[in-house]
């Protein structure tokens, strides 16, 4: 599925597909969240802890894993969550890896609406959170820091 670019403001990008053109109502989104003074693993493990602690306090934790580095790899950390408002809840994949020596979050969203989104959310991720990690893991054509830096931004 293509996404569109939708919105930036400072270091943060949102995608959404065509048929998601509303912010206030997608259902399925790609943001970027680009970290220009991360440049180790010691300081992307930070990123991937203040991300962890902000999904605990809105949501909950459905699994946690990290990648050593390797001599050719620097380290990753994925995280998964269920975040909940009164309106919707959204599953979250968040990869956070250096990329273009620069700090990256790739985060994978989708939402359900409605107060009683939980067997819809429950199935969704049965059937999709699989095929969604494997794809977030799998994305090797990110898109240069130079690239998103030319996106327009939000006033």
């Amino acid at each position: 599925t293509p996404y569109l670019h939708r919105w930036s403001k400072d270091a943060q990008h949102e995608f959404t597909p065509a048929a998601d053109a509303y912010l206030t109502t997608w259902r399925d989104m790609v943001t970027l969240n680009v970290h220009a003074k991360v440049t180790t693993g010691d300081q992307l493990a930070q990123v991937a802890n203040q991300v962890l602690a902000n999904y605990e306090r809105n949501g909950k934790i459905v699994q946690t894993r990290s990648v050593p580095r390797s001599a050719t790899q620097p380290a990753e950390h994925l995280i998964v969550a269920v975040l909940r408002t009164p309106q919707l809840l959204e599953a979250a994949f968040a990869r956070c890896l250096l990329h273009d020596g620069a700090g990256l979050v790739a985060v994978v969203s989708h939402r359900i609406y409605g107060a009683s989104a939980g067997p819809e959310m429950s199935r969704w991720l049965a059937a999709q959170g699989q095929t969604t990690e494997q794809a977030l893991i799998g994305w090797s054509a990110l898109p240069p820091a130079a690239r998103l830096n030319r996106l327009p931004r939000a006033a």
